[in-house]
């Protein structure tokens, strides 16, 4: 039998964000001799982990969730003039052959860890309840990891072996069965204990709560996207009762819940940038955190304070909050509270002026530079797509040093961090927050209740159930979390919301005064389906056994 060599993390995952998944020596193993026991299964699962962050990060910002974000009428491509993958993006057109060769080849690389652990799990001398947790966790991370490909691409290879093989794509019911029923083993798997915030050790980790969550956020996006009532299993069907079982179990059961104020959600109020930023001071804001307190955080990816350029482990920071941050410009106060990035996913004005007034998440999710940042410099290293607002949810966040210099507040957090400004970020990203599952109660449910959970939250009134309501709530309460395009497709109204939404929106590129042109939008929604081109790589590697996706021919971005 062929080896199959690895290269696995063997550091055990501790409670702080230093160390969580930090892979400090990799030892080389093979399928002979790993896994064996169960600090090997610990290992093998962090492994898996490990690839979950590279998928954040990306070259050119080609990773899931900024794609997301930039495809969405919430945001436009923003960068700089060379930025053309993210240019592209925007308009729902290609800039090479490759563009989303990173996030195809980190998902199954995730997927191919998973497949190898969850392969050689019943041959291992270890309690049955080890078995099951890690059996729980792959589990879910192959269904994650493979719903990421499935938006992204439609359908694609199902892979479940570590059997080199030379697939087509799949069916979308035998995707989406795989999905599904690894979500329902994950379930069954993993216990049914309530979150508790002193429990630090599971922070990061997948549990029985976040399967519910994500089963549902999975069936909501099939059955609407392709018209469906229920969504198949491998033995059986998943209904939408079946799922409100599990929604609701998870809103009774978990131990999860809301925070008392928005707000507290997002870095920016954390106590150090605080002193200098009246929006946060004035409000007297106190950042959650991400030690164990947060409630509301079902399922995130954490970050480390190792990334280093030296070993290629630059995934280990978060690459999402570099790219989403205003560009350098020669002043480092100018930009304050922010630090520095690559101005990717400039926000839609429309998006702020269209936000309820009354609304306090506006102001907490969108920073305008007119009434926040009075030393603002318009066109730092020719940025492109400005419009004057930009997301607050991820992105660098500084505070000022004792010297009067402005620098990460991570490294006031964590001293020995990397100064270097591509490398300080380390704020988790939410995957699955209980706002996001009340929301998806409501529309399973077609039930007002939870959704004004959310509403009192954020100070507002009752409403009665209606789609329009639970659209506007899921805009407004999740806006810049990379969910919204992929709402707008499920429910089969992209084209035209992205069509009204980014027409004739007032930008500059590189000083110049210009207007945003999304003509062609619609009929790239109509003709590709909302999903992505694979990689020319890849169709190559198969030998023409896979297709390319239809809408994808010669449709570029010009010169």
């Amino acid at each position: 039998m062929k080896k199959i060599l690895l290269f696995i993390s063997c550091i055990p995952l501790i409670s702080s964000c230093e160390g969580f998944l930090d892979t400090e020596n990799l030892t080389k193993k093979d399928s002979s001799n790993f896994p064996q026991t169960e600090a090997d299964i610990e290992s093998a699962v962090v492994s898996i982990y490990d690839e979950l962050r590279k998928t954040t990060g990306g070259e050119e910002g080609q990773c899931f969730f900024i794609t997301s974000e930039v495809l969405s009428d919430d945001r436009f491509g923003g960068g700089g003039p060379d930025d053309r993958r993210i240019a592209a993006i925007d308009f729902l057109l290609k800039s090479d052959e490759n563009m989303f060769a990173d996030p195809w080849k980190q998902n199954y690389s995730g997927i191919f860890r998973a497949n190898f652990l969850l392969e050689k799990l019943n041959a291992i001398n270890v309690s049955e309840d080890i078995k099951q947790q890690a059996r729980g966790e792959a589990s879910f991370l192959r269904a994650y990891f493979y719903f990421q490909l499935c938006q992204m691409f439609g359908t694609v290879p199902l892979i479940v072996s570590t059997k080199a093989e030379n697939l087509p794509r799949a069916k979308k019911e035998d995707l989406y069965a795989q999905i599904g029923t690894d979500l329902k083993t994950a379930i069954e798997c993993l216990p049914a204990t309530p979150y508790s915030p002193s429990d630090v050790s599971k922070l990061g980790r997948a549990n029985h709560w976040a399967a519910e969550g994500m089963l549902a956020r999975v069936f909501l996006f099939y059955t609407g996207y392709y018209s469906e009532k229920s969504m198949p299993l491998i033995k059986g069907t998943l209904t939408r009762e079946d799922v409100i079982k599990y929604i609701d179990d998870c809103v009774e059961n978990s131990g999860y819940g809301l925070v008392a104020d928005f707000r507290s959600l997002w870095p920016y109020a954390n106590e150090y940038t605080t002193k200098n930023y009246s929006f946060a001071k004035d409000n007297n804001l106190h950042w959650i955190g991400e030690s164990g307190n947060n409630i509301e955080s079902i399922f995130s990816i954490k970050y480390s304070t190792q990334a280093s350029w030296n070993d290629g482990s630059a995934y280990r920071s978060n690459r999402v909050c570099l790219f989403m941050t205003p560009r350098e410009g020669a002043d480092m106060m100018s930009n304050f509270p922010y630090g520095l990035g690559w101005g990717i996913g400039t926000v839609n004005s429309r998006t702020y002026s269209d936000w309820p007034t009354n609304d306090l998440r506006r102001d907490a999710s969108i920073m305008s530079v007119n009434k926040e940042m009075p030393d603002y410099v318009w066109g730092n290293d020719k940025q492109m797509n400005e419009t004057g607002y930009w997301q607050k949810k991820y992105a660098a966040f500084n505070c000022i040093d004792d010297d009067g210099s402005s620098v990460n507040f991570y490294m006031k957090m964590y001293p020995s961090l990397d100064p270097d400004y591509q490398l300080n970020n380390m704020q988790d990203i939410y995957v699955l927050r209980f706002a996001d599952v009340l929301l998806m109660q409501a529309e399973l449910k077609q039930d007002a209740v939870p959704l004004n959970r959310v509403r009192h939250r954020a100070g507002l009134a009752d409403v009665a159930y209606s789609d329009e309501n639970l659209r506007n709530e899921r805009h407004w309460e999740l806006a810049f979390e990379g969910l919204r395009y992929w709402d707008l497709l499920r429910w089969n109204i992209a084209g035209d919301v992205l069509d009204a939404k980014q027409n004739n929106v007032k930008v500059k590129n590189n000083l110049v005064d210009e207007k945003m042109n999304f003509t062609g939008i619609k009929a790239r929604i109509q003709a590709t389906k909302g999903v992505l081109p694979l990689p020319k790589t890849q169709i190559d590697l198969s030998n023409g056994v896979l297709l390319q996706n239809p809408g994808w021919g010669t449709e570029s971005l010009k010169p």
